[in-house]
């Protein structure tokens, strides 16, 4: 179960880190997935075939997280819940696209990404306290 909120948490940071990249916190979940895309990409060096799947993937999740934060209104609790189950889903849907090379590549970048959002956050979150900058 940890590490299944870990993957999931993983995932969530790397779709985080593609909005902060992109500057435009409030694209189109189209625009979102075509960046998100763009970065596995080069990351994972995926085939135009893995391309379309992963996009039409993230594209669908953008879709249905929007919807979430709708739904959810002033519910956050109720809105992390479901996009942890959006991510989990997803995220083996996406790996279940990749060879065994690159889910490998794709665990090591979401650990990165979990990562560069633990220090962006402070150690918030993570059981240390946040270091004074």
């Amino acid at each position: 179960m940890k590490k299944l909120l870990m993957i999931c948490g993983m995932l969530f940071s790397v779709i985080t880190f593609a909005h902060a990249q992109g500057g435009d916190r409030n694209g189109t979940p189209e625009e979102r997935a075509t960046k998100s895309t763009a970065q596995l990409t080069e990351k994972l060096t995926l085939t135009a075939d893995q391309q379309t799947k992963v996009h039409d993937i993230l594209l669908d999740q953008n879709t249905q997280m929007n919807k979430a934060r709708e739904e959810a209104g002033d519910d956050r609790k109720a809105m992390r819940t479901k996009m942890m189950t959006l991510m989990q889903s997803n995220n083996e849907k996406i790996k279940a696209v990749l060879t065994d090379d690159q889910k490998k590549a794709y665990d090591t970048f979401l650990e990165e990404r979990r990562t560069a959002m633990k220090n962006r956050m402070g150690g918030q979150g993570t059981g240390q306290p946040a270091e004074n900058k």
